[in-house]
Order: structure tokens, then sequence, then C-alpha cells
């Protein structure tokens, strides 16, 4: 039975009855044979969430009395952590409590919002959520509004939103779907309906994350698609942008010296520290070769550069717990290049992944591994100086003039100093001048002067082996002589 009280002035009080089972209460009392009708109501406390509200019942002969401790074991407890996250908004509070109770009763964590501007708030400083319940008809700010302005930032395979509607006339819906709705239901909906959709969006939204970790959803979006479900064998975007080789200096040593679990721990700690930075900078990984990466920047050399300094500003930060721990610390080599390549997908029918294609792809794995030679950390060529939009907030150097493996054509290229340790970046910094002096010297073949600016570096900074270098190149010219065809150009061989 259900039945209303009302007093002008004072309110309204509705009273519904339950039937109590002996079984499931735990009454002991043998009198109570037969099916018994009480009145409850819900008494708000003064706690600060919805979720501490005191329950009590309300004989129809007796004052209002707590709720018998013995039927607490009957009210689902929620679990505080490894929630399913959702946030239902709707202007009335009724509504709210209705959404909130069902939901919470299913083990998910529900947070509330009476309007648009404030689920906007939310979801920006306390997110993310799995899912977004949004009523349509709401002041100041519709669900439409609300949906539209979240699409900007969460796509629906991301954040999935349901939108809870009065209206349902074919064009109503489909401005929902039209502003990034990915489901709605027509009020007044079914408990069990409700809960099967949400599971059913939280589901599909978990799987698209899954996936996301194997075909990033940048790069999906990359490929012009919407979900992992579109994308085909020989899907590719052909375009100029910059592309990233890294890897980590020595891998083998480190690697002799951990067990096979210790090395698996090793890779995925690292990997784990700086793929972030990739992500952060407009750029997604194309694949992981072992300890190293290849990543594209759509957008281009700027982005790939800051990406590549924090990158190392992450290593460094590793570094320190590394010594902390007792571990060697690590050093790693990036290279980056701009050109024209191809991006897509390649393999078979049963198994594909993402690739790269193109000549600049290949000098880009060539330009990471002039880090070995030079002993230097992050290599760029001089397209990519060319490309980038601010090239004066880099600290760089001029390293050489060289032909790498596999080609003919002579290549300039500079080492990026922004992200090295302080004391290597401040002894870089000290010893500039000279060692772009000395540069200058070789290259117009004044031997003299460039062996004395190359000598003034190492008396200042003896660990660097692009000096070092220079100097056994200058060695080899006044013991055998200067060669006939000399054009200033070093012909590196090693890959």
């Amino acid at each position: 039975k259900i039945w209303v009280e009302s007093e002008e002035g004072k309110g309204s009080r509705f009273t519904f009855t339950l039937p109590l089972a002996e079984k499931e209460l735990g009454i002991r009392n043998q009198e109570l044979g037969k099916e018994q009708e009480i009145g409850a109501r819900l008494i708000d406390s003064d706690s600060p969430t919805p979720d501490s509200r005191t329950l009590t019942l309300q004989s129809p002969t007796s004052e209002l009395q707590p709720l018998n401790p013995d039927a607490l074991a009957l009210i689902p407890v929620t679990s505080p952590t490894d929630q399913v996250r959702i946030l239902v908004v709707d202007d009335e509070p009724v509504n709210l409590q209705v959404l909130h109770n069902t939901l919470s009763m299913h083990h998910y964590q529900v947070t509330q919002a009476s309007g648009g501007a404030e689920a906007l708030q939310i979801i920006e400083q306390d997110g993310p959520f799995d899912l977004v319940i949004l009523d349509i008809m709401m002041p100041k700010m519709s669900g439409y509004e609300v949906c539209q302005q979240l699409r900007k930032t969460h796509p629906s395979y991301q954040l999935p939103v349901v939108m809870l509607t009065a209206k349902n006339q074919v064009a109503d819906l489909v401005q929902g779907f039209n502003m990034g709705a990915n489901d709605y239901l027509t009020k007044p909906f079914s408990k069990d309906e409700l809960l099967s959709r949400v599971q059913s969006h939280v589901q599909l939204a978990q799987t698209n994350l899954s996936y996301g970790r194997f075909v990033p959803h940048e790069y999906l979006h990359f490929l012009g698609k919407d979900n992992i479900m579109q994308v085909n064998l020989g899907d590719h975007v052909a375009k100029e942008m910059a592309v990233m080789f890294s890897d980590i200096r020595s891998f083998s040593t480190l690697s002799e010296k951990m067990t096979p679990q210790e090395n698996f721990n090793f890779v995925n700690a690292y990997l784990r520290r700086v793929s972030p930075s990739i992500r952060d900078h407009g750029g997604f990984i194309v694949k992981f070769m072992g300890d190293g990466m290849m990543a594209v920047f759509p957008n281009g050399a700027d982005d790939a550069l800051q990406a590549g300094v924090e990158k190392l500003r992450q290593v460094n930060e590793y570094n320190i717990h590394r010594r902390q721990d007792g571990w060697m610390p690590i050093k790693v080599g990036l290279g980056v290049h701009v050109g024209h390549m191809m991006v897509g997908m390649v393999g078979e029918e049963n198994r594909m992944q993402g690739d790269a294609f193109s000549d600049n792809v290949n000098l880009t794995a060539r330009l990471e591994g002039l880090n070995k030679f030079y002993g230097t950390t992050f290599i760029i060529s001089a397209a990519t100086l060319q490309a980038l939009r601010h090239p004066e907030q880099y600290k760089l150097r001029p390293l050489d003039n060289v032909v790498v493996a596999g080609r003919t054509e002579p290549l300039i290229v500079y080492e990026i100093l922004d992200g090295l340790p302080a004391l290597e970046l401040e002894l870089k910094l000290q010893t500039q001048s000279e060692f772009e002096q000395g540069i200058r010297y070789y290259q117009q073949q004044d031997f003299i002067k460039a062996k004395g600016c190359f000598e003034l570096v190492l008396a200042i900074n003896s660990s660097d082996k692009a000096a070092n270098s220079y100097l056994e190149r200058l060695k080899r010219i006044f013991d055998e002589g200067t060669p006939s065809n000399w054009q200033g150009v070093s012909w590196i061989t090693e890959k």
C-alpha cells in the first residue's frame, strides 16, 4: 500500500508498506508467523553524503524506531576501490536520488551534479569517469549543450553518455546522437533497463580502452577511424611529419647483470615512465622495439623536440631512483628527423600492426645510432631544425656533416643540449663557442687552429666524445695527409 498525508505549511508525508520475511530479518519471535506490514520512510540526518542517511521504520501504532541491525545484512555495501565511476546529472533532486540509490545498490560509484556547468566542472576536476547519465531538459545549460562540450575533449569511445529524456520524438533522439550521445533512456524508465544499458556501455568502454593499449586511440584518430572495428589492413596516411627513434645505450651490458624477470620489469618500468611524454606532446608510439620505440608527431618538429626533452628529464629522474636502489643509471639515445612518410596498418588479415614506411624513417634510425659514435644523447637533422617554429627556445650545437650507412648524400646534424644532466649541460654550454669554432676551422681545412679549439674543449670537458672524435680525425690527417677529394664530410659506416 502507498498513501500520502499532507498539511499546508508543514509539508507532506509519503508512506508505503513492505512485507517482512521472518528468515531474512533474523527475527526469532515465533509468534510472528504471518506477514506483517509496516510503513517505512527515509529521514535525512546531518551526514555529509546521501550514503549515510538513516533509514527508520514507522509502525502505524508506534513512534519512529531505528531499523533492526540484523536487517543491515540485506543492504548492499559498495566497495571503495576499483569501482566503475558514474556521473549522474539532473536538476531534479528526486531523480538524482533515485539514480544514486539504484546504481549504488549494484556497486557503482555514483557522483551527482545538479546542472550542466557543475557536471563539466566535476569531470574536469574529479575525472576520469566511466559513464555519464545526462538529463536533457535542464535550466541554463541543456543536456545537448553539455554533451557537445564534453565531446570536444572526451570522445564517445572514451566516455559514453546516456541521455535521459521525456521526449521520444525521432527528431529529439537524432539531435542527441548528433551532439555525441551514445544512447538514451525515455522517462519513465525501468530499473532493469537502466542497469542493462549502463552495464553494456561500461563494458564497451572498457573493451575500447583495452584495444587502445594495442592500437592507440590517437592512432585511430590519425587514420580517420572512430573505433578499432573500422581499421582495415592497408589503411594509411601519407604526409610530412616528425619521427623519433629512441633506445637505451648499452642495454646488452645491463641485461647481462639481470635475470630475465628483472629484465622484463626494468624495460616495463622504463617505458611506463617515459612513454607519456610522447602522448602529452601530440605524438603516438607506432611500435616498441625491445628497449626502444618509434613515435611519430603529425603536427611537426616542435612537438617531437618538446617530447624528447621531457623524456630525457624523466630519465634523469628515473636515474635518481636507480642510484638510490643500488642500480646503475641508464643513458638513452634519441634521434628526430622530419620528412614525408607513410603510416598505416601492415601485416595480414588475421594479424596486423601499425608501422611507418619511408627512407626518412630509416634515416631517423641511423640518426639515433650516431649517438653511440659521438657520445651524445639527442641528435636532430638540419631538416628538423629548419622545421622548428621556435628554434630559439632550444639549446643546441652543430655536430657534424656526416654520411650515414645506406646513404650517399651528406647530412648536417645537431646536438640538442636541453634535458641533459645539469653538470653535462653546464660543461657543454661552457665550451660551446670553442667547439663550434673548431668545426668551422675544420671545414675550412685550417687543421692547426681546429686542433687547438678541440683541445681547449677537452681541457674543460674531458668527457666530450664528439670533440675527441674530431681530434682523432685530425691526427689521421696529420699522419696521412688530406685526402684529394676531402669535403669535410664524415663517413660513418656502422649502424
